[in-house]
């Protein structure tokens, strides 16, 4: 079972719910805006993944944060997610524990999931 984990209202994740519905893969879906995350789910991420890969540093809510808030390292990371979900790469897609893709690109969702 996959949990993909993300904002309903994303576009990116709009797109990788389009795509992995017309592919029949099915998931549960995990809304940050309603049940936030925990510690050690980034804990988890970040023996998969760089804080840097994690932190969408593109997105509006990176953006809008004065350069004193950005962090610069895993703890400072860590702090912003919890404080600041939107700041999380989405779609973020996790099966048993382990980071299956992150963001959304049809070829590689092809080749992740193919039967």
């Amino acid at each position: 079972m996959y949990t993909l984990y993300a904002i309903p209202n994303c576009d990116t994740v709009k797109k990788a719910r389009t795509w992995l519905a017309d592919h029949g893969v099915t998931y549960q879906f995990h809304d940050y805006k309603k049940r936030g995350i925990d510690r050690a789910t980034i804990e988890r991420w970040l023996t998969q993944k760089s804080w840097e890969d994690l932190v969408n540093r593109a997105g509006a809510t990176w953006k809008k944060l004065p350069d004193a808030e950005k962090p610069t390292d895993a703890e400072g990371a860590i702090a912003l997610m919890l404080d600041k979900t939107s700041v999380i790469r989405r779609p973020l897609i996790e099966s048993n524990g382990q980071i299956v893709a992150l963001g959304f690109k049809a070829d590689d969702y092809a080749t992740t999931f193919a039967a």
